[in-house]
């Protein structure tokens, strides 16, 4: 599981206003996860060719301020068509009651929106740093995205 995104483009925005804060060396990473917590008025933005590599342009995790849950959001591309196996795949690997995803297709941009809370994805814990959730956060969406593209048989 272990991706590097030291050549990842990081930045840290203002949730109100979307305005960067600043951009992040990649040594800003290294922080606890927890620092979204302690800023509860930010989102990290990250774009790396990792990420590119399974179809998605770029992240943005933050602290839903109603749950407390770190939420990722991000633009998936991915044909309409996988709507049934995309749903299917997210209602089955997002551990835990409350589990909720926010699915939609933007016929705009042909791709998917899709939100989710890290913590319930497998192999998420509190003390993890900032790069340990977008590991996790990489590992998570490879694996979905290979398992929609895999053929039925």
């Amino acid at each position: 599981m272990e991706v590097n995104f030291s050549n990842a483009y990081i930045e840290r925005c203002s949730k109100e206003t979307e305005t960067m804060i600043a951009n992040e060396s990649s040594s800003f990473l290294y922080q606890p996860i927890t620092y979204l917590k302690e800023h509860k008025n930010e989102f990290i933005y990250v774009e790396s060719i990792l990420f590119e590599e399974i179809g998605v342009e770029g992240i943005s995790l933050e602290v839903d301020d109603v749950f407390g849950t770190y939420d990722v959001m991000l633009g998936l591309k991915l044909q309409k068509k996988f709507d049934n196996v995309l749903r299917e795949h997210l209602n089955h690997t997002l551990d835990g009651e409350n589990s909720k995803f926010d699915l939609m297709f933007s016929q705009d941009d042909g791709l998917w929106d899709l939100n989710f809370a890290l913590n319930y994805v497998t192999g998420f814990q509190e003390d993890m740093s900032i790069e340990g959730a977008f590991q996790l956060i990489h590992h998570y969406l490879s694996n979905l995205v290979e398992a929609v593209k895999k053929p039925t048989s």
